[in-house]
């Protein structure tokens, strides 16, 4: 089975869901399942190649999220960010950083604000050190990917996941 415009096969991840209105949505999904998945993969082995092998990737993620731009903020905000709903998950994810030193919290009024410690900003350093050894290099050598197509991909990328957002939300009241 090829795509509507191709000679070649359809990749798909469940060939019962694809719908003759949209084919290509359904090679994007399963080329989303298989980049999701290399990205979570390479998000903890990146870490651990850091010298940081005990976190998962939900845990770096939050780190990275905590430092950014190096101002605290609230688990909501680190959800929002993040775009999980599961609040537990990332709270989980901050209090293991809290127990090994990598986040600390300041509580204003009511709210907790997460940051990071110097120990945190010293692994998110690290971290850099080795993406751009293994990753940024290996980009920049590879030179099949435009940039500006890069980042028309990176648009798409939010749009659709809006698109999956607002479909996730009728889905809860059908």
């Amino acid at each position: 089975m090829g795509g509507p415009d191709s000679e070649g096969p359809l990749f798909v991840s469940s060939d019962h869901l694809v719908s003759d209105k949209v084919v290509e949505l359904s090679e994007y999904e399963y080329g989303l399942i298989v980049a999701a998945n290399a990205m979570q993969r390479w998000i903890q082995r990146c870490m651990a190649a850091a010298g940081y092998p005990e976190f998962t990737a939900m845990e770096v993620q939050v780190i990275h999220s905590v430092n950014h731009r190096q101002r605290a903020k609230r688990l909501t905000d680190l959800c929002t960010s993040l775009n999980i709903e599961d609040t537990h998950t990332v709270n989980y994810a901050a209090k293991k950083l809290i127990k090994a030193g990598m986040i600390k919290t300041d509580k204003k009024g009511k709210e907790v604000f997460y940051s990071t410690t110097e120990k945190g900003k010293e692994a998110c350093q690290r971290y850099r050190v080795v993406r751009d050894a293994c990753l940024v290099d290996a980009f920049d050598a590879l030179g099949g990917i435009d940039r500006e197509e890069l980042g028309s991909l990176s648009r798409n990328l939010r749009a659709l996941s809006g698109l999956y957002d607002q479909a996730a939300r009728s889905a809860t009241i059908l």
